[in-house]
């Protein structure tokens, strides 16, 4: 009984923990790299982490921080999101929210998932998933709530694209693969450090 309740309180710290994280990246330049309209973000590594580390159930609980950590910004801190937010307040949230939430669970569940069969590589998979499912879940949310929306249309008459297909790899094409290679390399290291470090390998 005591250590079930000693594992509980463990977990429970651990996954503050990783939600303090992501709430101080995602309100500092840790977070977030901007450069020539370019937003890079690093959020999809402390996900991955905790959804590796935690489980899909931790994994869910950090996307979640995350999502609402990105619905934030769209209160007068991103352009982007702000613009989002003042043409449709639930939408917005849908899109910050919900692909984030789906992100780190289905993290946590495709790491369960493939620790099973190889031990080490399962890490390295879901580094990758991680910001694979991010750019996705995020972009099929965006395209489905806002892609005939005036806002959105002028993105897709300057890219010069004529689908919502072709709008989404033009739309985040070097940021998304920018994202994915971070995450692929630092989530995967730290993830298997603190596996290490909790003999939980």
């Amino acid at each position: 009984m005591n250590n079930t309740h000693a594992s509980r309180t463990r977990y429970l710290v651990e996954l503050a923990l990783m939600v303090t994280i992501i709430f101080v990246m995602a309100f500092t330049p840790l977070g977030y790299f901007r450069t020539l309209g370019l937003s890079i973000t690093f959020l999809t590594v402390p996900v991955a982490v905790g959804a590796m580390i935690l489980g899909p159930l931790g994994g869910a609980i950090c996307g979640l921080a995350f999502g609402i950590t990105s619905f934030m910004q769209c209160f007068g801190m991103g352009a982007f999101g702000t613009m989002l937010f003042s043409i449709n307040p639930l939408g917005t949230a849908v899109v910050c929210i919900v692909p984030r939430l789906l992100e780190g669970w289905i993290t946590g569940l495709i790491f369960k998932a493939v620790r099973g069969k190889m031990k080490n590589g399962a890490y390295l998979v879901a580094s990758l998933a991680c910001p694979l499912l991010n750019t996705l879940f995020f972009m099929s949310a965006l395209v489905l709530i806002f892609y005939h929306t005036d806002y959105i249309q002028g993105f897709v008459t300057s890219l010069g694209v004529s689908n919502p297909f072709t709008f989404v790899v033009a739309f985040v094409g070097v940021q998304g693969l920018l994202e994915a290679i971070v995450c692929f390399i630092l989530a995967g290291a730290i993830s298997r450090a603190l596996s290490a470090a909790l003999h939980r390998i």
